[in-house]
């Protein structure tokens, strides 16, 4: 049977499981869980999986749950969807917007939001296993479903690896995985190679003299050094990274003093960089490194500064003939709405999986605007300012399309193996 119809077959249970499939993710969004806080996300995951007829395991990683369906002889597909949420204070105005807050790592106490859209992955994925289940007599192989814990601080899938993912599941052909994007809800787009940067932040600690405000000449201040820092940065991308060449270095955090008359002894610069090849991530680590220091000596700071790398992501490589298998079945499938996806500057973790077990994969992306409110926008030149991106406090996907797109594209895309 050819793939796009074993996919339409597979996928008339569409209609029957819309209805839970929206309630679960309105109270997955009024309910977001923090990196590897996902309890109670792991927990519903777990019994949605169990009563489709998934063997099922739990706790993968801290808060992972894996479950596999066999139906017989065939290929093996891992699909995988990201559960954690972000601390950020909802500003959506939804019905079913989250009013959570909760202690992060730290302990402080810190509003928490889906704001990057992974309660639409799990919703989507969990309406593609139960389909799968509920079809079996349209496909053979076998539906590795992981739910990663984590994503948001770039440890979660690592962190299943290390707990023995590997053991735990059949030895699969290929994984896949897909994201919600800011662009109009139904339509789908893949990208082969390079699609997702590699992330990399850095703090950094300067030091100076402190002392009175009167009396600069007796100090070396660490605010103007951390100035002259930052705006020597710029010039990494402008002039040290050749043009064409994809990267991105945001300073996102500068600390130091406590009052407006003291002259603090220290400073602390956070950095974020993204680059999507292994020469320019090393180019631009180095260039941050020594200008660092370069500034400090010219400075006078009396000693050396101190760098700390943190939220690490690897690249996102798309593996050319898997994702060329992909978008042809998208073209079947969703026709004109199956698209090309532009080079992300986002980053991702669920390339760890299938890189540690030497698996080929693809990610691609589908819309959750509305495609009124996104074509308005378009024609107005105001899609920046009038369309929230992930990780905005109004990111807000709508909730259909959406989640029939990216249930049918979980299971077009797994098709084109099973």
């Amino acid at each position: 049977m050819a793939t796009n119809v074993r996919s339409e077959a597979v996928l008339t249970g569409l209609a029957g499981i819309r209805g839970w499939q929206e309630e679960l993710y309105r109270d997955l969004h009024q309910h977001p869980e923090l990196s590897h806080q996902e309890h109670r996300t792991a927990g519903i995951v777990a019994e949605r999986l169990r009563a489709a007829g998934f063997s099922v395991h739990e706790r993968i990683g801290g808060t992972g749950v894996v479950g596999v369906l066999n139906n017989g002889d065939g290929p093996a597909v891992l699909l995988r969807a990201d559960m954690d949420a972000l601390p950020i204070r909802e500003a959506t105005g939804l019905p079913y917007a989250s009013t959570a807050t909760v202690a992060d790592a730290a302990g402080n106490e810190v509003p928490v939001m889906h704001a990057c859209g992974h309660d639409v992955h799990v919703a989507c994925l969990l309406g593609a296993a139960q389909l799968f289940a509920d079809a079996a007599e349209h496909w053979s192989g076998t539906v590795v479903t992981v739910f990663q814990p984590a994503e948001e601080v770039g440890d979660g899938a690592r962190t299943m690896i290390d707990d023995g993912l590997g053991e735990l599941v059949p030895k699969f052909d290929v994984a896949l995985a897909q994201h919600v994007l800011p662009a109009p809800a139904g339509v789908v787009g893949t990208h082969s190679g390079p699609v997702l940067s590699a992330a990399d932040s850095m703090r950094i600690t300067v030091h100076g003299r402190g002392g009175h405000g009167s009396m600069p000449q007796a100090t070396v201040d660490p605010v103007v050094l951390a100035a002259m820092i930052v705006i020597r940065l710029q010039t990494v991308i402008s002039r040290e990274t050749a043009p064409g060449e994809a990267a991105v270095l945001t300073v996102g955090h500068i600390s130091a003093g406590t009052k407006s008359n003291v002259i603090a002894d220290h400073a602390v610069l956070e950095l974020n960089v993204r680059t999507y090849g292994d020469a320019t991530r090393t180019a631009i680590l180095d260039a941050i490194r020594r200008i660092v220091v370069a500034e400090c000596q010219a400075s006078g700071s009396p000693k050396d500064p101190e760098f700390e790398l943190f939220d690490r992501f690897p690249p996102t490589v798309n593996d050319p003939d898997t994702t060329e298998r992909v978008a042809a079945a998208f073209a079947a499938h969703f026709g004109d709405r199956s698209r090309a996806m532009p080079l992300q500057t986002a980053s991702e973790d669920f390339s760890d999986i299938p890189s540690a077990l030497g698996v080929p994969y693809t990610y691609w992306g589908f819309g959750g605007i509305d495609p009124d409110i996104y074509r308005t926008a378009e024609e107005a030149g105001r899609v920046s300012e009038d369309v929230p991106v992930n990780h905005s406090a109004s990111f807000a996907p709508v909730i259909q399309p959406t989640l029939d797109t990216g249930t049918e594209a979980l299971v077009v895309a797994a098709l084109a193996w099973l």
